[in-house]
């Protein structure tokens, strides 16, 4: 049976865990070969052995994606082991809040770096590839459609009060996302986005466990209160935050074939949450 992405090779950042994990399990079930990303190898190791139980196959790319020199090896990867790049999903992302008053510049540059500059720079690194590649087949007289989903959240739509760091990074990418569907489209790229509400991952587990993620030798604490995210649900339509699963089945929509016509959007996955 053909698969929607047979044949597709898509680089997914932040893909070791979470909605990340996930969204690289969606594509590869629909054939794509993945670029699988994580700051630490085991994780992306774990996600690379359960696409290939699935009979797919994927290949790590660690490291961090604000580092420089990442974006170049992040595709470089792609077209040393599979020869080609049709897929950029640019999820990789955590939160470090404060009130505006206490909020540090090194908080404010982590947002802007890890949200904003590393999705640029992955992109611009990917461009001579795919001008390379559109070029090729357009020569053939093919038309062969390209998909890159940058990752927002509705903080970036409606603002997060003691998220001003990320809520300003996740306005800016539905911005660059909307730029570059004018300049790729040239290109046959469709350049789309996704702005998540409450999606339950370790990011949002109750902050009573005390979790922490360690970024650069930072532990950062990550988590909710308890309270706080009971009252968020019953904001929300349905009546829940949503799954991993869900949130990568937002992202697939732009991914597959029915979506070549659509280019320049920035599609909510908040369970009918329209404003924070």
């Amino acid at each position: 049976m053909t698969r929607k992405l047979d044949g597709k090779v898509a680089l997914v950042s932040g893909s070791g865990r979470g909605i990340g994990r996930n969204i690289a399990l969606k594509l590869a079930s629909e054939g794509a070969r993945l670029v699988i990303n994580d700051l630490d190898s085991e994780p992306a190791e774990e996600t690379i052995a359960l696409i290939r139980e699935m009979g797919g196959d994927a290949v790590a790319c660690a490291g961090n994606v604000t580092h420089t020199d990442f974006a170049e090896r992040f595709v470089g990867t792609a077209v040393q082991e599979f020869k080609g790049l049709d897929i950029i999903i640019n999820n990789a992302g955590y939160t470090w809040d404060n009130v505006i008053q206490k909020m540090t510049d090194e908080q404010w540059y982590a947002m802007l770096d890890c949200h904003m500059t590393a999705p640029f720079r992955i992109l611009r690194a990917a461009q001579p590839v795919i001008k390379a590649l559109s070029k090729s087949e357009m020569d053939a007289g093919q038309r062969v459609m390209r998909k890159v989903v940058n990752i927002s959240s509705v903080a970036g739509l409606f603002g997060n009060a003691g998220q001003s760091n990320y809520s300003a990074a996740k306005a800016g990418i539905t911005g660059l996302t909307m730029t570059l569907a004018k300049e790729w489209g040239r290109l046959n790229v469709n350049v789309n986005c996704v702005a998540f509400g409450l999606i339950k991952t370790r990011l949002t587990n109750s902050a009573a466990a005390g979790e922490t993620a360690n970024i650069e030798g930072r532990e950062i604490k990550v988590g909710v209160n308890p309270g706080l995210m009971a009252a968020m649900e019953q904001t929300i339509p349905l009546g829940r935050g949503g799954t991993p699963e869900e949130a990568a089945g937002a992202v697939y929509l732009f991914c597959q074939p029915e979506s070549d016509y659509i280019s320049g959007q920035t599609l909510m996955c908040t369970g009918g949450l329209t404003g924070v």
